[in-house]
């Protein structure tokens, strides 16, 4: 009996938990954003240059976006060096309904900055080897 009773209890643990993970929201969070909004997004100097696009967006343990990838030099993807930007460093408008990114730097700075190269393995950005 006890054996029974504990059976049942981890039954309903379990599916106590699984009804938790499955549970959807009412309505959206408020304040929030969608990745898109950066993903795939161009980035533009101070001046309107095009610097490059968004390759990645890294989002810490808590759910923080903490940085973005962003590809810079090269001409149609060859020779292009992906760098990592503080998120806080981007500013956002919309412009013709779209969204529009600048950061406070030129494509040649960022061209000097360390270069990161996803690796698969363990699926983070790792600094590139000179």
């Amino acid at each position: 009996m006890k054996k029974f009773a504990l059976a049942c209890a981890l039954a309903v643990a379990a599916a106590t938990s699984a009804h938790a993970a499955t549970t959807t929201m009412k309505s959206g969070p408020s304040e929030s954003w969608t990745v898109t909004n950066y993903y795939k997004q161009a980035v533009y100097d101070p001046k309107e240059s095009k610097i490059g696009d968004i390759d990645d967006v890294l989002v810490d343990k808590s759910g923080k976006i903490t940085g973005l990838v962003l590809g810079v030099g090269g001409f149609l993807g060859v020779g292009e060096k992906d760098v990592i930007i503080p998120f806080t460093a981007v500013k956002t408008a919309k412009k013709n309904d779209k969204w529009w990114l600048t950061v406070d730097e030129t494509k040649d700075t960022l061209k000097d900055a360390p270069g990161f190269k996803y690796d698969k393995a363990s699926t983070t950005w790792v600094p590139e080897k000179k």
